[in-house]
C-alpha cells in the first residue's frame, strides 16, 4: 500500500511557498536559483526537492493558490447580498486587506505568471479571469448598461489599476495604510475627485470622534 504524505507536508510546501514568493519578488524569478530558495527556506537543496520538482513548479503554486484566495473573497462577498455600491466597496476594502499582507504573493502573480509554462500559466489566467468578471459584474450593478456597451471588462481593469500596483509606492511604515485607501479609491472610482479632500476630512473627524467615544 502507497504511503500517505505526513501531516507536515502541506505545511512545509506552505512555508516554501512563503519563502520563495518573497525570494522571488526580492530578486526576480529567474535570478533565484534553487540553492538559494532552500537556504531561504532553512531546508536542504535535496529536501527542497522532495517537495517541489523545480521552480516553475514552485512558482505555479505560489500563483494558483494566491488566486484562489482571491476567489474565496469574491464568493465572500457576493454571499452577502450587499447592494451593489457596497458590494464594490467590499470587494475593494477585501482585497485591499489581502494585498496588505501578501505584497510578495501579489508580486508575483503581477510579474512571473508569465514564466510559467503554457498548460500552467493558461490555469492561473483563467482564474484571473474569472476574478475580473467578478468585479465586472459588481461594475455592471452600480452602473448598468456597461456591459450592453462592452464597457463594463474594460472599466473593471481600470479599477484593477488603481490598485494592483499599489505594493509599489503604500509603504507599511507610511502615513496611509491599506485599508485607509480603499475608501478612498471607492470614493474616487465611484464618485470622482472633486470633493475627495473634504469627504476624507469628514471620514477621519469621525473615526477620531468613535474612537473618542470608545475610550
Amino acid at each position: 500500500m502507497a504511503r500517505g504524505k505526513a501531516p507536515t507536508f502541506e505545511l512545509q510546501r506552505t512555508s516554501i511557498m512563503t519563502a520563495a514568493a518573497q525570494l522571488f519578488g526580492d530578486k526576480g524569478f529567474h535570478n533565484a536559483s534553487m540553492a538559494e530558495l532552500a537556504q531561504a527556506c532553512g531546508v536542504s537543496k535535496p529536501l527542497l526537492y522532495h517537495y517541489y520538482r523545480d521552480k516553475e513548479h514552485i512558482l505555479f503554486d505560489i500563483a494558483d493558490s494566491y488566486i484562489d484566495r482571491l476567489l474565496e473573497i469574491v464568493a465572500g462577498v457576493e454571499a452577502r447580498g450587499l447592494e451593489p455600491e457596497e458590494q464594490l466597496a467590499a470587494l475593494l476594502a477585501d482585497f485591499m486587506a489581502e494585498y496588505a499582507h501578501s505584497q510578495s504573493r501579489h508580486m508575483v502573480m503581477v510579474q512571473d505568471v508569465k514564466f510559467l509554462g503554457p498548460e500552467q500559466a493558461e490555469r492561473v489566467r483563467d482564474k484571473q479571469r474569472q476574478v475580473v468578471a467578478a468585479f465586472a459584474a459588481a461594475v455592471e450593478r452600480v452602473e448598468p448598461g456597461l456591459k450592453r456597451r462592452n464597457l463594463d471588462k474594460p472599466i473593471a481593469m481600470v479599477l484593477f489599476g488603481m490598485i494592483n500596483w499599489s505594493f509599489t509606492w503604500l509603504r507599511a511604515d507610511g502615513s496611509l495604510s491599506y485599508a485607509d485607501m480603499a475608501p478612498v479609491v471607492t470614493r474616487i472610482f465611484l464618485r470622482g475627485v472633486r470633493g475627495l479632500a473634504q469627504d476624507v476630512g469628514r471620514r477621519r473627524a469621525g473615526s477620531r470622534a468613535a474612537a473618542g467615544e470608545t475610550a
